[in-house]
């Protein structure tokens, strides 16, 4: 079977929005009783696969061969999927002609190589709004200076903050600002292209954490003049552990290989000296490959190749027009029930992609989204959404006070520092929408049909007295 055979497979199929996902037909019981369709609304920490995707990889996965290793007919062809895996993404991403795709594990994990591959004495300058991916991996080199900024509460705040900024730094050297396309608690878009402007008009480059943006918007690197994006597969209906930075290639080719082995050499030599001890000389790839050492996830990297596809067939206009009303649906929704208080930084007339965090009046956090789960069959997020220093801003709080990414340490009833996530994309039927406001509003106006009590740091339903 060739390369070709295989995309033939792929193709034959009609494609519609919403784009069918895998599970949507999974059912999950109720505790009070019965079952129902499970409502994935948590497409922000993992979306659903693609169908499409699912059936690309099974349609592959008899041919699975060794990647760059061997002389065999399967090796070749995988050889090929994933070098062809590689150009599909670079045609998806707008890349320019001497941009790398370098495939990764995660999106954090593309930040952590850029992080590596910096030039000595790079300033960073990040805006505290980031999530934990972009924000941390900065200060693990001694010789990088991390500027980190306040929170803006507009777009244009934004921007001139981060004028200012650069403006301001001294010595003058290489610079990188990090910023989001679209936030992971707020979903707000955030104005790459004016960020992008003032990094270069102040000889600073840009990465852009596009994690959040790639899934619901096109993500053009020559359009939005950004020098490199990350993204991972699983926030793009891509499952299999795979992630993408794209962009410059220089400074990835002038730094040390992000891991030392097979893959990223050409050429190894012995080198022998008087005392016999000696050591090796190495001649590091120059391409892409410097930075992929070991045998390559070959299916990660078809599935979201397959998934690239899929989406720019099913065209972003449809399916943002699409997506756009269900956040209209949701945000004037919650906007009925008093207790709701949505979070955002840049206001609610601000441009979003399916995703909004919230807080009620009156619950903990966790315990209501229990509660959405156990009672509604809904899976949405709670706690603080690896994106600390920006909950703690929306919610008010001081950096001391406790709160956990995921494991509340209030119980049911009491308050506690987290918010409440609720996450859709391509794969979100109507039903789930209208049953989760229906669900806010029940839950609001009636309160939990059940008991709950925290267990190893989570809010569950307790075990039934009869």
């Amino acid at each position: 079977m060739s390369v070709a055979a295989v995309a033939a497979v792929a193709a034959d199929r009609s494609v519609c929005a919403p784009l069918p996902v895998l599970g949507r037909d999974v059912r999950v019981p109720l505790v009070t009783g019965g079952e129902v369709d499970y409502a994935a609304l948590d497409y922000a920490a993992s979306a659903p696969a693609l169908q499409r995707v699912w059936d690309d990889v099974a349609a592959y996965a008899p041919y699975y061969g060794s990647v760059h290793r061997g002389a065999g007919y399967l090796s070749q062809l995988s050889t090929d999927l994933f070098e062809n895996s590689r150009r599909t993404i670079a045609d998806f991403l707008g890349c320019r002609t001497d941009d790398q795709v370098v495939f990764t594990r995660s999106t954090t994990d593309s930040l952590n190589l850029l992080a590596a591959a910096l030039p000595q004495d790079t300033r960073v300058f990040v805006f505290e709004t980031e999530h934990h991916a972009s924000l941390l991996p900065w200060e693990q080199r001694a010789d990088t200076a991390v500027t980190y900024l306040n929170a803006p509460r507009t777009p244009r705040q934004a921007v001139e903050t981060l004028e200012t900024a650069l403006a301001e730094r001294e010595p003058y050297g290489p610079a990188l600002v990090c910023v989001t396309g679209a936030s992971n608690v707020t979903g707000e878009l955030w104005p790459v292209q004016e960020l992008a402007a003032a990094a270069h008009a102040h000889g600073a480059r840009i990465v852009l954490d596009a994690a959040q943006l790639v899934p619901h918007h096109p993500v053009d690197l020559a359009e939005l003049d950004v020098d490199w994006v990350a993204f991972s597969g699983h926030k793009l209906y891509a499952p299999f552990g795979a992630g993408v930075l794209a962009g410059r290639a220089d400074w990835l080719r002038d730094a040390a290989p992000y891991l030392a082995g097979g893959g990223a050499s050409r050429k190894v030599t012995r080198r022998v000296s008087g005392d016999g001890a000696g050591g090796v000389d190495v001649e590091w790839h120059t391409t892409a490959a410097r930075h992929e050492a070991g045998s390559p996830n070959v299916i990660g990297a078809y599935a979201i190749a397959s998934a690239c596809k899929a989406l720019a067939e099913a065209g972003f206009p449809e399916l943002i027009a699409r997506e756009q009303e269900l956040i209209d649906r949701v945000t004037a929704g919650l906007a009925e029930v008093p207790e709701v208080q949505v979070l955002s930084l840049f206001g609610a007339d601000a441009a979003r992609v399916g995703v909004l965090s919230f807080v009620v009046e009156g619950w903990n956090s966790s315990h209501f989204a229990a509660a959405l789960s156990a009672e509604y069959g809904i899976g949405v997020r709670d706690g603080l959404f690896c994106a600390h220093p920006l909950v703690r801003t929306l919610l008010g709080s001081e950096p001391q006070d406790p709160g956990e990414c995921g494991a509340p340490e209030a119980a049911p009833g009491e308050r506690s520092l987290n918010a409440i996530r609720v996450s859709f994309g391509v794969g979100t039927p109507d039903e789930h929408v209208e049953r989760f406001l229906r669900a806010v509003k029940e839950l609001v106006t009636n309160g939990a049909r059940w008991n709950y009590r925290t267990e190893d740091g989570r809010c569950v339903p307790a075990p039934s007295a009869g």
